[in-house]
């Protein structure tokens, strides 16, 4: 599950009321016939700006990790060991993000963010957040949080970068405002920074909020 769609397209898959826990987007069936304008071939300029400045350290979870671009970012941070693994709801996405050389370690799996293993609970160090949570229908984003929390360690760390506005509003992408990543994430996350990217994907420039939170 990947979608970080940076303008309307012809090929932008059509949007779910928020009455829809249901995701009705085929992504397998986009990425099997390669319609995928969300990917942009490389690194979130988001996430590469945060890591010029604040390193990623231990186990780090990607939800909708795609073709895989933002978890290659970490496992190739130079000196740093992390153990990243991106997971995503599509095996045809599984497996191009395998099919890239080996930045450092980086695992991929296909599995469902709501329904992980035990394994996965209380596990990871840190989750980045780039292309899952615009990608799910609004009304499943609570059980985002709770599925983020799940697998979080306590005191665990939380990096997003929120697609507040697409260009596409019926979505997928979904917009979310501020008031409601505070209504969603406040109860079980301390916000400890919050800024506007000073890069972003062509498009994408001013519709981005980047947060880093920690798990109480």
């Amino acid at each position: 599950m990947n979608a970080n769609t940076n303008s309307a397209s012809p090929s932008a898959p059509p949007g779910s009321g928020d009455d829809q826990l249901t995701d009705p987007v085929d992504w397998e069936a986009r990425y099997r016939a390669g319609d995928t304008p969300w990917d942009e071939g490389y690194a979130a300029p988001a996430l590469k700006e945060l890591l010029a400045r604040h390193p990623i350290h231990g186990e780090v979870f990607v939800p909708g990790s795609g073709p895989g671009h933002d978890v290659r970012a970490l496992a190739s941070q130079s000196g740093i060991r992390a153990k990243v693994i991106g997971i995503d709801l599509s095996p045809a996405a599984v497996e191009l993000a395998r099919s890239y050389p080996n930045a450092g370690g980086e695992h991929y799996e296909c599995s469902d963010l709501f329904d992980l293993p035990a394994s996965c609970t209380a596990r990871f160090d840190w989750v980045v957040e780039h292309t899952c949570f615009c990608a799910i229908p609004p009304s499943a984003r609570s059980r985002y949080v709770t599925a983020i929390a799940d697998v979080l360690k306590p005191g665990g760390h939380y990096f997003a970068i929120f697609y507040m506005n697409p260009a596409t509003p019926e979505g997928p992408p979904h917009g979310v405002a501020s008031e409601e990543i505070s209504n969603l994430f406040d109860p079980n996350f301390d916000l400890l920074q919050e800024w506007r990217p000073v890069e972003a994907f062509e498009g994408r420039m001013g519709r981005e909020l980047c947060q880093l939170r920690r798990k109480r």
